[in-house]
């Protein structure tokens, strides 16, 4: 069984993928100059800008993104698992390379760490298997 909780977990990963895929694809120049917004800059400080590069962070995104959606439609709980399991290996990685590569100003340092590790969570919240209540009165794993 598909959880209301499992369902908001998936849209806001929908919404993380949409945001850093769509900026990606559609204005690499601008993403690679000033993402996250906000007057940070996470992705120039990391070296020359790469339009190929960037274009496939923005295609991994999207792709995690339709995922995530195909998972809140589906009536049972695996496919929210299966695209949590995706979101945390891109999540472990991400963030592990990302700690030992801290660039910019300490508001940019501290948002880094932060911003990937919450994606990084709510990859880790999706993988725990439903728990429902049976007809019986007994919890069963779905």
């Amino acid at each position: 069984m598909n959880t209301s909780f499992r369902r908001i977990v998936l849209a806001v990963t929908v919404a993380l993928g949409l945001f850093v895929g769509l900026w990606a694809e559609i204005a690499p120049r601008a993403f690679y100059d000033s993402f996250p917004g906000f007057g940070l800059h996470w992705v120039d400080a990391a070296g020359a800008y790469d339009e190929h590069l960037i274009r496939d962070v923005g295609s991994l995104y999207l792709a995690l993104a339709a995922a995530s959606l195909a998972a809140i439609v589906a009536r049972t709980a695996a496919p929210g698992r299966v695209v949590g399991l995706a979101w945390s290996v891109f999540g472990v990685l991400h963030f592990g390379y990302h700690v030992l590569h801290l660039q910019g100003s300490a508001l940019d340092r501290i948002g880094n760490v932060v911003s990937l590790g919450l994606s990084l969570v709510l990859g880790l919240l999706l993988l725990p298997p439903s728990r429902r209540r049976g007809r019986i009165g007994s919890w069963t794993r779905a």
